[in-house]
């Protein structure tokens, strides 16, 4: 404020270099006070002179400051660089606009829209700037410079994030249908590779007017949309669904060649407004020409991702909500037909193995055709299943595995039960056809059950995925409601069971490195969303009931070594098996730890293997959550099974109770238990435990995880002061002393001469830029302070009202009162100190001395009470080692 209201006594460099050193503060606060302070001077035309020499030396900081770990103080320095740009004379060089330019495809929204308005007034000026003969329109121009600097950033397939960025500022501009299209229908103007990123921006743009939400990763929380922004999403969706129309047609027959062109054409359909097809009569031709393209491209594309997105068209197309829904399912049947027909045409020549590549090429391409539409249109009136069954087993029996002919026989014959199993719910079958139906479900899971062991990587991930969705369509719980269905449930066989969860082990959870897969990361990226799905279809088996709870124990095992990979999935697994059956649940995850555990007993035994397992072991007692009476039944039998498998009898030929150690992968779980049943758990332990075994170090560890707080201290007192980690004894948290600030040594005489800590000013609590040492002040404080002045508690005046940093805390393990005591071995000068040093420790560590209360405050652990923060013990600490603590 003194630099604005007194410019001429302020502004000058000699002041502005404070406000300068502030950006460096640790302080988010700090720094965003201290830029928009920077932004009021930026803003005074008056100042910009006085800021030359101020800009030219801070202008590095405030450039690294846009990725500042605050969004808040990254979206400020943005708009405090923008306003460098427009005011001062030399704004930034281009190579410092690149440190922007990324942030529009940030995942923050706010800093994302400021670098969006950083963009737009940049391309503003080089449009302005470019004085070309033949005049263009404004939206043309920016356009143009639009998409080259799209090309340039190299993040193609993220034109959402960009639009996202500009569309408060560019609006307009990204509203312009009809610039668009006129670029993308003239036969010269731009290059290919501009054509593409521009249909990119434009498809962006359409699902942005139309849907009015950001795209993923920069939605926070569900925004309700107000009736102005419902009124303006309206009419931007009559606009493009007036504009498009006519037009889209067109530009699917231009590029209908390109597939990547084609499939985000495509995608304009589900934005549109589509009951204005039936609004006029005019328009019904557009929608003759649409599908007319649709069918063309689907007989003339191969590619998945072309295929997908014109399902999706087809799926919208034929729904039962538009009245023009019957001439897109005649056009769609009519297509079914042709790739039908072309299919049957070949599938003799199949069976008996005389086709040739060609044959085999062109019935692959039409199969592939039919299973894409397939995912939107009923296929069970084309009776296909029969000849894909047939042809997938004479492949298997012939060892001629075509990938793409075998990936789409299975995938045709799984839409088939698929869609039958929907006719069979939504009307009344014969007993007859329910019977044929599970015969040809329990038939098709046989061959799928054969394609999990062959050695192509497609059929065999294509297989598992299908079995995953068809066991889960046709299993007990689908047909509850349905009685006259029960006849339709398929439950997997055991041998099935065993098939998919040697699966999950061999291609799964196994390393990219073992799979022999590219470094290159979108292979690797693909591997692992592949992966990620298979995992999500066998835990839904899980939890749907096809499987039981118990074959869960193939993924809690991998929690812990996996837990990048697939954590959230096997996390919530972990959750919902406990809404479905807790105890169950509980039992699962000590079966999972009682496998590692034994594989861990068969290899080479390490105690590396056993802190893994202790590590699982932790993460999953988390799990239970902070509601102990809720966990309580489950807990109580997971110790018991844990327990009697420590216990358990040795085999021929293995050491007396090989399993014991278990019992330290167990005490992981103590922490949970109420008092009550760690008495229990206690006399269940000392009743299946030999009595020689109770000496030993796993049990003992045990014994001590059930023990109490105030049971474990009179224990730790007898054994002689023997430590154990806080993970076996929840502890209380501890108290923070607060005492009168003082910061020379000898005003803490006061505190050992008093029963009690009778301060009255709490100590100011420091902050990161405070260095941590005492101050030193030549008026009330000697420069040296022995520790026998600290013992006799002598005090200077005035030494109580300097300021000083309160007391460090620091975590350790508890003081043992009585081991120091004894140490002492005689009463010299150096064992007074001690002992002086030992009563502070007793009157801080005594939780219990009644006139502390009204002066100390509660501090808060942060692991669940499970650690204590107390000061060093002193049994192995010199007196020189104190005084450096001390002072």
């Amino acid at each position: 404020m003194w630099l604005k209201t007194d410019p001429e006594d302020f502004l000058n460099d000699g002041y502005l270099k404070y406000l300068g050193w502030t950006l460096h503060d640790k302080q988010s606060p700090v720094r965003l006070q201290c830029v928009r302070a920077l932004q009021g001077l930026y803003q005074e035309k008056e100042f910009i002179g006085r800021l030359e020499l101020f800009t030219s030396r801070f202008k590095e900081r405030m450039l690294s400051m846009v990725l500042d770990k605050d969004p808040d103080v990254a979206v400020e320095v943005v708009n405090l660089l923008l306003l460098i740009q427009q005011k001062t004379e030399d704004g930034l060089r281009e190579e410092e606009c690149a440190h922007i330019y990324p942030l529009v495809y940030a995942s923050h929204r706010g800093l994302a829209s400021a670098a969006g308005v950083f963009l737009y007034d940049k391309l503003k000026i080089l449009i302005s700037s470019d004085n070309e003969e033949n005049e263009k329109s404004a939206n043309a121009a920016f356009f143009q410079v639009l998409i080259s600097f799209y090309i340039q950033s190299e993040f193609h397939e993220h034109g959402a994030y960009l639009v996202d960025s500009l569309w408060g500022v560019a609006g307009s501009e990204l509203r312009d249908w009809e610039t668009m299209t006129a670029f993308l229908l003239q036969e010269t103007g731009l290059m290919y590779e501009e054509e593409g990123a521009l249909i990119e921006l434009m498809m962006c743009a359409i699902r942005q007017a139309a849907q009015a939400t950001p795209p993923v990763g920069r939605i926070q929380g569900k925004k309700i949309l107000s009736m102005k922004d419902k009124k303006i999403q309206e009419q931007d969706r009559r606009r493009i669904t007036t504009h498009f129309i006519p037009l889209l047609p067109q530009l699917l027959a231009k590029y209908s060649a390109d597939a990547g062109k084609v499939r985000l054409l495509l995608k304009a359909p589900l934005y549109f407004n589509l009951e204005m097809y039936s609004s006029a009569q005019w328009l019904e031709k557009h929608l003759d020409l649409l599908l007319s393209q649709v069918c063309g491209i689907v007989e003339k594309h191969t590619e998945v991702t072309v295929l997908e997105a014109c399902t999706h068209v087809v799926c919208t197309l034929c729904s039962d909500s538009y009245t023009f829904s019957s001439r897109a399912n005649l056009a769609f049947s009519q297509l079914l037909d042709g790739l039908a027909e072309s299919f049957n045409t070949y599938l003799s020549d199949l069976l008996q193995g005389t086709a040739d590549d060609n044959d085999m090429y062109s019935a692959a391409t039409a199969l592939k055709r039919i299973a894409a539409l397939s995912g939107a249109k009923d296929p069970t009136g084309w009776n296909l299943f029969d000849s894909c069954l047939q042809l997938l087993k004479s492949r298997m029996e012939s060892r001629e595995l075509d990938k793409e002919l075998l990936v789409s026989a299975l995938r045709c014959a799984a839409f088939h039960l698929m869609w039958a199993k929907v006719n069979a719910v939504n009307s009344k079958l014969a007993e007859a056809e329910l019977k044929r139906l599970k015969r040809e479900v329990r038939s098709f899971c046989r061959v799928c059950q054969t394609c999990l062991s062959l050695n192509q990587t497609e059929i065999r991930d294509q297989a598992f995925e299908l079995l995953c969705d068809l066991l889960l369509l046709y299993s007990v719980n689908s047909v509850r409601s349905e009685p006259a269905l029960q006849t339709l449930t398929h439950p997997p066989s055991d041998s099935l069971r065993s098939e998919m969860a040697a699966f999950l082990l061999d291609y799964i959870f196994i390393e990219d490195a073992e799979l022999n897969v590219e470094d290159e990361e979108e292979t690797k990226i693909s591997v692992l969303q592949k992966k990620r799905n298979q995992l999500a279809g066998y835990c839904k088996l899980v939890l749907y009931g096809v499987l039981d709870l118990t074959a869960a124990t193939d993924v809690f095992k991998h929690y812990s070594k996996y837990f990048r990979d697939f954590g959230d999935i096997i996390k919530e697994t972990v959750s919902k098996s406990k809404l479905i059956n807790p105890v169950q649940s509980a039992k699962t995850v000590c079966l999972s730890l009682q496998q590692l555990f034994s594989e861990m007993l068969t290899e080479d035994h390490s105690r590396q293997d056993l802190s893994e397992i202790r590590d699982l072991a932790k993460r999953l007692a988390m799990s239970f959550g902070i509601d102990l009476h809720r966990a309580r039944k489950p807990l109580v039998a997971l110790h018991m099974d844990g327990i009697r498998f420590a216990f358990r009898d040795s085999q021929e030929g293995e050491e007396r109770l090989p399993n014991v150690t278990f019992l330290e992968i167990l005490s992981e779980f103590s922490f949970k238990l109420l008092q009550q049943d760690r008495a229990q758990l206690a006399a269940l332990l000392k009743s299946e435990c030999p009595s020689a075994a109770l000496s030993w170090l796993s049990v003992r560890m045990y014994q001590r995880s059930l023990e109490s707080r105030s049971a474990a201290r009179p224990r730790e007192q007898e054994e002689g002061g023997d430590a154990f980690s806080s993970r076996d004894t929840p502890v209380t948290k501890r108290k923070r002393t607060t005492a009168r600030g003082s910061a020379s040594s000898t005003a803490r005489g006061s505190w050992l001469d008093s029963s009690s800590i009778h301060a009255s000013h709490l100590t100011p609590a420091l902050t990161s830029t405070v260095q941590r040492q005492p101050a030193k002040s030549p008026a009330s404080r000697k420069p040296t302070a022995t520790e026998p002045d600290i013992s006799r508690g002598s005090t200077e005046p005035g030494s109580e009202d300097d300021f000083s940093p309160g007391p460090q805390m620091r975590k350790v393990k508890p003081v043992k009162r009585r081991q120091l005591s004894s140490s002492q071995t005689g009463p010299d000068l150096d064992q007074q100190d001690l002992n002086s040093h030992l009563t502070l420790l007793s009157l801080i560590e005594d939780d219990s001395a009644p006139g502390e209360e009204a002066e100390i405050e509660e501090y808060e652990s942060d692991t669940d009470r499970e650690s204590a923060y107390t000061l060093p013990s002193t049994r192995h600490t010199s007196v020189s080692v104190l005084d450096e603590l001390f002072d």
